[in-house]
């Protein structure tokens, strides 16, 4: 692997910059990836864990005790985008930081892209060469949905000794519905949306095999992903409400062929997206249809 790409994700975004943090992120906390993971987890309730309450995967209240967590408690999503946020808050709520009995009322309420941002925070604090990444597990329970591919974000970290990217899911180790170790993911386990996005292109995968949380399916879901997991790949792990002009709903429907094979271009070089690595980041410094972003004041 060119050191140059390991020391690009060994760099801090605006994102997954601790801050302060840095220091106590790189000595304080254990260096076992599963124990930061598991660590991370009790300091996190995601929303669909709060909003269902003590049923299905959390029966067994491995998440906490949802009846008691404050009523007036909401996602926090739209608050705390940033690493750096987050640990503040966590912080605020108990000043031990990081902690295995976190009472549930102190919990943060944050959904799959800010675990894998707080992931890649804590490793890169270590040295470790760590990025997000964006796409759909099909690897979860979706009741009623079937068997679909629901969007989620992961992370990859550079296992020095293997030589090679191991893919995890912190978010997801604890409510997983298949067979697999969430520190060492096999690729074919997660959908990555380039791959997705070219496979629904030449009519080799079912566009609303796709969903998202809105809920949302087909084709536009796993543009959404493309444009997150691309940005990603930069070290730029945008929230879920900033996307290109084409991810908006009302610009998708009337993209031209042209516009679409040029989605098809970036697609082709994220699958290999390591020895693309230079074209990817011409494309970052040149392409304003994939950079600029929309979505609130943008």
């Amino acid at each position: 692997m060119d050191k140059k790409i390991l020391d690009f994700y060994k760099e801090f975004s605006i994102f997954t910059n601790p801050g302060l943090y840095k220091n106590s992120l790189k000595k304080d906390l254990p260096n076992g990836l599963k124990k930061i993971g598991n660590l991370i987890r009790r300091n996190i309730i995601h929303r669909t864990t709060l909003a269902a309450g003590n049923i299905g995967t959390n029966a067994d209240k491995k998440f906490g005790d949802m009846t008691k967590v404050p009523w007036y408690r909401q996602p926090e999503d739209d608050i705390l985008t940033t690493a750096s946020s987050m640990l503040a808050e966590l912080y605020r709520r108990d000043n031990r930081g990081f902690i295995n009995n976190r009472l549930e009322k102190d919990k943060l309420v944050v959904t799959c892209r800010f675990v894998a941002v707080l992931m890649a925070s804590i490793l890169k604090s270590k040295g470790i060469p760590c990025r997000v990444r964006s796409g759909n597990a099909p690897y979860f329970d979706t009741g009623k949905l079937g068997k679909v591919s629901v969007d989620h974000w992961i992370n990859q970290y550079w296992n020095s000794k293997e030589k090679r990217w191991i893919t995890f899911d912190v978010d997801g180790s604890w409510s997983l519905n298949d067979d697999l170790d969430p520190y060492n993911m096999l690729e074919n386990k997660f959908d990555f949306p380039a791959d997705a996005w070219l496979n629904i292109r030449n009519g080799k995968d079912n566009p609303n095999r796709f969903w998202n949380a809105k809920p949302k399916k087909g084709l536009i879901v796993v543009l959404w992903s493309l444009f997150y997991d691309f940005h990603c790949l930069m070290n730029d792990e945008i929230i879920y409400v900033h996307v290109p002009e084409q991810g908006l709903d009302e610009h998708f429907k009337k993209l031209s062929e042209k516009e679409l094979k040029e989605i098809d271009r970036l697609a082709q070089l994220m699958q290999n997206n390591d020895y693309n690595f230079k074209k990817l980041q011409n494309v970052w410094n040149t392409n304003r249809k994939f950079r600029l972003l929309r979505g609130g004041l943008l």
